[in-house]
């Protein structure tokens, strides 16, 4: 495991140990978790970035075209 010191103003560090408090988690594994789906987020976005590039108009077509044509479910109207 790394060590990593970090320096946060005062309001972020007091907000984190009561959210730390009310999770019944240390403000370690609290930052740890938040810095996680951080990089969680960021690496989504890369991901759907890169697939994006991918994409084809032609093919996105093609795929509408097998959608059979049919009411839709109720509940999913478009008013």
């Amino acid at each position: 495991m790394s060590t990593l010191s970090l320096r946060l103003p005062e309001s972020i560090h007091q907000n984190a140990k009561l959210f730390a408090q009310r999770e019944g988690i240390s403000v370690n594994q609290l930052a740890a978790t938040a810095l996680a789906e951080k990089l969680a987020a960021l690496a989504t976005e890369d991901y759907l970035a890169q697939r994006a590039k991918r994409a084809s108009r032609s093919k996105f077509k093609s795929a509408l075209a097998k959608v059979p044509d049919a009411p839709p479910v109720p509940g999913d109207e478009i008013d």
